[in-house]
């Protein structure tokens, strides 16, 4: 029977499973900007979350003015990260940028962890880390390649920036929601909060760059599928993991996201991926088994066995 962790994993791995969809999804808008998905992904689909755990935040208000700081942080992260984001992956292309942006988090949160949190990693994340960050390698080396443009322009570059920005902003948020989990907010508060505020942030970018969305049913639906499904339901499961396993563990888990960025660029796009690519995408699967497979047996099992069982201190 799987238990609270394996059930945040599961949670996980759905949310990077949808999310792996959106740069498929945005090529059926193309005349739509980065700026104008971003904004109505996150936007649209974090104020949904808010209006569906506005009960409990107005409950909650006291406690989140409490944690001010910490939501504020992570609401601005929320702003900035699908700008950087679907930039990086209209100028890098949707693989490279996915790839850069998910990539990137799992180290930067880590880091992240270190500075803020005096948290060490252990031997079975860098491991694991290390296979998922080598298939990402691969995957992007094997997907310029095939375009024969390894080396890439100032796009290209500046595509690679904004990815690491992506990377970064995602680990902030990831991090500052978990945070506040972790200081007696529930996860569809945390999230909520986090992810309206945002949203609201993102407003304006919307206004300005939405006009688009309007043009064809098409492009509509392109802007509702990408607010529904990766960014309101992925981010109520996504939040949900994070309350039960720890940001870094959460964003190497969502190494499984340019994968299925990959996958479908292959079966739906007409885009090509060499057999050093499939070498990427089997290290990534790799990476997940290491860093979620059991490390031993639970207090419980080692109790019925008859093997010794350390004290914990109080």
């Amino acid at each position: 029977m799987i238990e609270g962790k394996g059930w945040g994993v599961v949670a996980i791995l759905f949310a990077a499973i949808v999310w792996g969809t959106t740069g498929t999804a945005a090529t059926f808008a193309p005349d739509v900007s980065a700026a104008a998905i971003g904004a109505a992904a996150m936007g649209v689909g974090g104020i949904a979350q808010a209006l569906m755990a506005s009960r409990g935040i107005a409950r909650a208000r006291g406690v989140l003015w409490g944690q001010r700081r910490l939501l504020l942080i992570g609401a601005i992260a929320v702003a900035i990260y699908p700008l950087a984001f679907y930039g990086s992956m209209r100028l890098a292309g949707v693989t490279v940028g996915t790839v850069i942006t998910i990539g990137s988090a799992p180290l930067l949160s880590a880091l992240i962890e270190y500075l803020l949190d005096q948290r060490k990693l252990t031997m079975r994340w860098s491991i694991g880390a290390s296979f998922g960050l080598t298939g990402m390698a691969l995957i992007c080396v094997a997907e310029n390649a095939s375009h024969g443009d390894l080396v890439g322009g100032d796009s290209v570059l500046l595509g690679v920036f904004l990815g690491l920005i992506g990377g970064f902003t995602y680990a902030l948020y990831s991090w500052s929601a978990r945070k506040m989990m972790l200081e007696g907010t529930r996860s569809t508060v945390a999230m909520g909060a986090t992810f309206g505020l945002g949203g609201l942030m993102l407003m304006p970018v919307l206004v300005i760059s939405g006009g688009p969305f309007f043009a064809s049913w098409t492009n509509a639906a392109v802007g509702l599928y990408m607010a529904a499904v990766p960014m309101f339901l992925g981010y109520i499961a996504f939040g949900y993991g994070l309350a039960r396993v720890q940001a870094s563990m959460a964003t190497v888990i969502t190494l499984l996201e340019p994968v299925v960025a990959a996958v479908l660029a292959v079966l739906i796009v007409g885009e090509r991926l060499p057999v050093l690519g499939w070498i990427g995408v089997a290290m990534v699967v790799g990476c997940l088994a290491i860093i979620t497979m059991p490390s031993s047996f639970s207090r419980r099992d080692r109790i019925k066995l008859g093997l010794r069982v350390p004290k914990i201190s109080n």
